[in-house]
């Protein structure tokens, strides 16, 4: 594929931790701690990976005073010091954006559709910028006065990984130099209402894989890397995006296709980017959401895919501790593989520790067999060195990344 890219140690914010130390200290030892009960506008109760509000800060611009940003400027704060390294390094109009969500500004235009109801008008401060989908990216480049590509991606599920991907590109074609590249999402009542009136979501924290799932239990999140061509200076961790795959089902617009002929694709096409065999992949962090169609279709696209290995594959979903965070998961659950890798570098076999996935260990006799790393069992592999994330979306837009040293 060329010229390596390399990426930062990501800022990171969700219900499973504040940064990313505290996200790997959750996802290895299944900690549940930020998967609440909350109540929505409709009265009703869900299970959630809401961040409390305690730790959020404002934003840089009062302008851009909204959950959303909350939490998208503190996860920033924590890569920064990457950010204007970067920055001195190679010049403001050599920095790019690109940025996955799926908000858009659904906080204000909640309330200001309820006062224009109630009043007839809306509020004085209601603005239609807020709602455009490229508001997310502009509060970066604004933040940081940088006039490269400034770019928003809006795919469901998968938007953030396929942010990730745009921001590759755009280094390797020499566009930019140095891309700050993620995504954020917020569980807002029209989130947790829209996928409730899906029949999509559990009443109880997600199940994945199992027998027993019976939906997706939803959370927000921020995770933002700072990608280049150049290995980051100093000691500071750092990962390779070794490869990438992407295809589009286009079966419907939101169940995917059955049989998991996209998924395949997509993981297909990032083995093969990355000049890798199956045998090559240590984890596999599953898309995994805890609905019926998703984790049969991805069960099967998985053992198409690496079932003939003399030994499974380790995998396993971490949205039982985040919570499904839309927008944000596919950069958020690519954090999870840089830590996988970072975090085991130099550990002997009975000291390396994956990502568990918390279930009720019911196997679900209608889906191909998975290798599942859950707390107690499958958790020591023999080495990390290669890690694949999946993020599969609405209406079929797949995203698959394989991170590396």
């Amino acid at each position: 594929m060329g010229a390596s890219v390399y990426l930062s140690k990501p800022g990171v914010l969700c219900a499973a931790g504040s940064n990313a130390d505290e996200l790997w200290n959750s996802v290895t030892d299944g900690k549940q701690d930020g998967i609440r009960k909350v109540t929505a506008l409709n009265g009703k109760t869900f299970f959630a990976g809401r961040i409390a509000d305690d730790v959020l800060c404002k934003p840089s611009s009062a302008r851009y005073d909204m959950r959303i940003m909350r939490i998208e400027e503190l996860c920033l704060r924590q890569i920064e010091a990457d950010i204007e390294r970067v920055k001195t390094l190679y010049g403001a109009e050599k920095i790019g954006v690109c940025v996955g969500s799926c908000d858009n500004g659904t906080e204000f235009s909640l309330a200001g559709h309820r006062t224009y109801f109630e009043s007839g008008s809306f509020p004085s401060d209601y603005s239609l910028e807020i709602q455009g989908a490229d508001y997310v990216a502009a509060f970066i480049r604004e933040k940081y006065l940088l006039s490269g590509p400034c770019l928003t991606f809006s795919t469901a599920c998968s938007s953030s990984a396929g942010a990730i991907v745009k921001a590759a590109e755009l280094l390797k074609s020499g566009i930019c130099d140095a891309v700050i590249a993620g995504g954020v999402d917020i569980a807002s009542d029209t989130v947790l209402m829209g996928f409730d009136s899906l029949e999509a979501v559990s009443s109880e924290i997600t199940n994945p894989f199992s027998k027993n799932r019976h939906g997706i239990t939803l959370g927000e999140a921020a995770a933002f890397f700072v990608m280049t061509r150049d290995i980051p200076e100093g000691n500071a961790p750092f990962a390779r995006l070794l490869g990438w795959g992407e295809s589009a089902d286009a079966y419907h617009m939101t169940s995917p296709e059955p049989g998991g002929d996209g998924a395949f694709r997509a993981m297909k096409s990032a083995l093969a980017s990355a000049g890798l065999n199956a045998a090559d992949v240590d984890y596999i962090n599953l898309h995994g959401t805890g609905t019926k169609f998703n984790d049969s279709m991805e069960a099967k696209a998985v053992d198409a895919l690496f079932g003939g290995r003399e030994t499974p594959v380790l995998c396993s979903t971490t949205k039982p501790l985040t919570g499904h965070t839309l927008g944000a998961a596919g950069a958020l659950e690519a954090a999870v593989c840089f830590l996988s890798i970072v975090n085991n570098i130099g550990k002997a076999a009975g000291e390396i520790k994956l990502p568990v996935q918390v279930w009720d260990g019911v196997q679900d006799e209608e889906i191909p067999f998975l290798n599942i790393a859950s707390k107690g069992k499958n958790c020591a592999a023999g080495k990390v060195r290669v890690c694949m994330s999946n993020s599969f979306a609405f209406g079929g837009a797949n995203s698959s990344l394989i991170l590396g040293l």
